[in-house]
């Protein structure tokens, strides 16, 4: 009988959160053939390994056998494993922690949530695994290629509250970008058009129609062709300010995606985006009280 309302959920291990996936009602067959057809970027063989070492358990906590019967409507846990995962040679400093927030700066190069290629590697993982917070989540994110300021929520409790101040846009986030100087623009100066997903599903592209992403833009200082610039995203679409700056023909030092795609080889840290989540600012909706971050990092303008 299963019990979906409260099913048997893994601890994490190692930081890292048990995978679930539902059986469909109608099957046949093993396990290890519904687990070998249904998720076939694991082998058949890596299957039979885990299955036979016990990492894969149901909803009522029981090992899966590799034999055993298809079972329509059965949870079914199992911890994704990365063997080549690339492993940045950066480390995250934890700049704030309470009952409530972890704020962390992020270096380049490393993604905030498990995704693709990356697990272990991931701000998130290294962060639970590191201050056994087990119940850690991001409040928002910060592209793979951007470094800064991530703010990460502690517990589910007051987890909705730090939610709504990005939500509600009750939370003032600054940049600093290095992009190219162009004289005769004036700032400071705000920038909306409409973004959606281009056809290349890793990028953004601006589109005509109402607008749904806003900008404001000034500029710090010049040294000759370049300029160190402050980006305020009102909004918080993807590629945000990457895709403002090149539509500008301001784009960003070292952007592997904007204006064109040149995305450089794994493993090559050489060329770091000139994006860093510089602040954050908001009244604290447990506390009461007002709130600045400042990241720790600097982008050099020569």
């Amino acid at each position: 009988m299963h019990n979906p309302r409260h099913p048997y959920a893994p601890p994490p291990r190692d930081g890292v959160g048990a995978s679930c996936v539902v059986l469909p009602n109608q099957g046949a067959g093993s396990m290890l053939d519904f687990l070998a057809q249904r998720l076939q970027a694991v082998s058949r063989e890596e299957w039979l390994r885990r299955l036979d070492a016990g990492d894969v358990v149901d909803e009522r906590g029981q090992t899966v056998a590799p034999d055993r019967p298809f079972e329509g409507g059965l949870r079914v846990y199992y911890y994704r494993s990365l063997g080549d995962e690339p492993a940045p040679p950066f480390s995250e400093t934890v700049l704030y922690q309470d009952e409530h927030l972890v704020v962390a700066d992020k270096p380049h190069f490393m993604p905030v949530t498990p995704s693709g290629r990356y697990l272990h590697s991931t701000l998130l993982v290294r962060l639970k695994r590191r201050l056994g917070l087990q119940e850690l989540s991001p409040l928002h994110r910060i592209d793979r290629d951007t470094a800064g300021l991530v703010l990460l929520s502690v517990q589910q409790r007051t987890r909705g509250a730090y939610q709504a101040l990005f939500r509600d846009r009750q939370i003032t986030k600054d940049y600093d970008a290095i992009a190219p100087w162009r004289a005769g623009m004036t700032f400071p100066f705000e920038h909306a058009s409409r973004l959606e997903e281009s056809p290349q599903f890793f990028r953004m592209q601006e589109v005509p129609g109402e607008p749904n992403s806003l900008t404001r833009i000034d500029v710090l200082e010049v040294a000759g062709p370049w300029a160190r610039y402050r980006l305020s995203p009102v909004t918080g679409k993807r590629h945000q300010l990457r895709v403002h700056m090149a539509a500008l023909g301001l784009p960003l030092r070292n952007d592997p995606f904007y204006p064109v795609v040149n995305d450089p080889p794994e493993g090559d840290y050489s060329k770091p985006l000139q994006l860093l989540a510089r602040s954050l600012e908001f009244r604290d909706p447990v506390t009461g009280g007002m709130r600045r971050f400042e990241t720790t990092q600097s982008l050099p303008l020569g």
